[in-house]
């Protein structure tokens, strides 16, 4: 009876994600214009091309802005229903801003392109003081964590 139990534990838990399953392999903050999205195939189809890469904006049809291209090696199971939690500081404010990307998480690695368009972001010169993102589970487990090094430093 107790090695019944333990496998049907076992089992129960092999498709859940665990807190640290999702790694950043890297995170590039910087900007871009909307031109650097377009490809050939956009010309002939209508339709903008991400490559193979998941795009997610603030302002969906402003291409235009400050981006966060991000590559994730997720160790876990698929996320289907996941969310990317963007907080920053500006230069112009002390505030905090959050921002929250909805996207289906595959196991493997992804590269996502993180946009702060349109109104969203202030220009092309300025950059954020600091920042923090997080990958979430449905159920909001953390998955994910990587912050900018102003972000992790301690107050004095």
């Amino acid at each position: 009876m107790r090695l019944a139990l333990t496998f049907v534990l076992l089992l129960g838990s092999l498709g859940a994600a665990r807190a640290g399953d999702v790694d950043f392999v890297r995170v590039w903050p910087e900007w871009h214009s909307a031109e650097s999205f377009e490809r050939i195939s956009e010309f002939f189809t209508g339709r903008e091309n991400p490559g193979g890469q998941i795009v997610r904006r603030t302002q969906p049809a402003q291409r235009e802005g400050f981006y966060f291209l991000v590559r994730l090696r997720n160790r876990g199971a698929a996320q289907p229903a996941a969310r990317l939690v963007l907080s920053l500081i500006k230069p112009d404010s002390p505030q905090v801003r959050v921002h929250t990307f909805s996207l289906p998480l595959a196991a493997g690695e992804s590269a996502l392109n993180l946009g702060l368009t349109g109104a969203d972001w202030p220009g092309q010169k300025i950059h954020p003081v600091a920042w923090k993102l997080e990958v979430l589970a449905a159920d909001g487990t953390r998955l994910g964590l990587i912050q900018s090094f102003l972000w992790a430093k301690p107050d004095h």
